[in-house]
């Protein structure tokens, strides 16, 4: 089986962000930047599953500058094989991300692609689902668990209304959830087999086009402090007073 896990570079999510004085974007000058926590939840599955098969090819892609290097790097230490950095300067959105992944799917055949549900920074929760269009794939979104049986994959997914069970035949597109497992702490050892391992770089094969912008990007408002009341019936008033009631 071959396993291709799309991530993508973000913010640490337990950073504090802000943003930058003319509302342009985000000031990154004192920021870490890591793998979005849920494309890591999708590799270390990916990693699992070639602990059970070493057969299985793992290979690890992101789109973004030489910056994304690191990220790559630390996806290879974490298990997987081999690693293309699609390289563009240019903000790109869900529609062009998964444009470009459909030609490189079509170019490295994989039986599975395996990402996380969405990116903690846009939380846009897209590039799956559009790729999964692109391809006329079957998808399970929301994964969280996942099995083999047959040629096929059978998918755990939480939704509103509870857990739901899907089967589906191989190639297939796959979005983790938060509960599908934890990813490892990546030791010594695999830091420095990391460094030999390939990692290829190339020029986008489409050309990406913004359909969305940001217009401005602003801290949300102070949040009010509280108080204590002495009574329910103090709260009650309280609530009708804010016309919460």
């Amino acid at each position: 089986m071959r396993i291709l896990c799309p991530l993508k570079r973000v913010i640490d999510p337990y950073a504090k962000v802000r943003p930058l004085a003319d509302g342009s974007g985000i000031d990154t000058s004192t920021v870490k930047f890591e793998i979005n926590p849920f494309d890591e939840i999708a590799l270390e599955e990916a990693a699992r599953i070639k602990e059970r098969d070493p057969a299985t090819e793992v290979i690890a892609t992101t789109i973004g500058g030489s910056e994304c290097e690191e990220q790559l790097r630390k996806a290879l230490a974490m298990g997987a094989d081999r690693a293309v950095l699609v390289e563009c300067s240019d903000p790109i959105d869900p529609p062009s991300i998964a444009a470009e992944l459909a030609m490189l799917v079509r170019e490295l055949q994989p039986d599975l692609v395996l990402m996380g549900k969405q990116a903690t920074d846009d939380d846009s929760n897209q590039a799956g689902q559009m790729l999964a269009a692109l391809l006329d794939w079957p998808q399970a979104t929301f994964a969280s668990k996942i099995e083999f049986e047959g040629g096929k994959a059978v998918v755990e997914r939480e939704t509103d209304a509870g857990e739901e069970t899907l089967e589906m035949v191989l190639p297939c597109v796959i979005t983790a959830d938060l509960r599908l497992n934890e990813p490892r702490y990546i030791a010594l050892p695999g830091i420095i087999r990391a460094r030999t391992k390939p990692l290829d770089r190339r020029p986008m094969a489409t050309t990406p086009v913004a359909r969305t912008r940001v217009t401005r990007i602003e801290a949300p408002p102070a949040r009010a402090a509280g108080r204590r009341v002495g009574s329910v019936d103090e709260l009650v008033q309280a609530l009708r007073d804010r016309g919460a009631l």
